[in-house]
């Protein structure tokens, strides 16, 4: 059994993502993310790097720029159309939509906003052009199995996480 989060260790975590200005909840991660610490890092690596050393039952803060992670925030990747331009599925703000470009490349944008007449997509990560405090509960630390070496991480599992957070850095 492993005591703190070190490479190979097993790590349960749940986490909040608050913006430092408003103190709004922007994200959070509602059931345990389980992970192999040093063989999939799918947050910034940052965040690993504070998690290191620390153990079951330990909250950390660890405060982020989203512009230095993410990228300042493009405009060109904000837009407004015409709510019958857009199949009723997608008419519920918070819904994501991938879309592809002319040249193949795809980007997830989200519903910022909706009316009768019109409705607003928003291609930028949430976090880019703020200052984020990530809020991380450990929950599990121990050795990870080979199989969840293999795999990266919990074996069957499949947890509830934005995919905002999910993109590489």
């Amino acid at each position: 059994m492993s005591g703190t989060i070190h490479d190979g260790t097993f790590v349960e975590l749940t986490y909040e993502v608050t913006d430092r200005k408003s103190g709004h909840v922007l994200s959070c991660v509602e059931f345990p993310l389980g992970y192999v610490h040093g063989h999939n890092e799918i947050l910034a690596p940052r965040v690993h790097e504070e998690l290191e050393g620390k153990s079951a039952g330990d909250v950390i803060e660890v405060p982020l720029d989203g512009n230095r992670i993410f990228g300042p925030r493009d405009e060109s990747l904000v837009f407004t159309d015409l709510i019958e331009n857009v199949p009723e599925e997608y008419r519920q703000v918070g819904t994501a939509i991938l879309m592809e470009n002319d040249k193949g490349h795809t980007r997830s944008f989200v519903v910022t906003q909706v009316d009768d007449e019109t409705l607003s997509l928003d291609g930028n990560n949430p976090f880019c052009g703020r200052e984020v405090v990530f809020r991380l509960e450990i929950l599990t630390v121990r050795d990870a199995t080979d199989e969840e070496m293999k795999a990266g991480g919990a074996i069957g599992a499949q947890p509830d996480v934005d995919p905002a957070m999910m993109r590489p850095v």
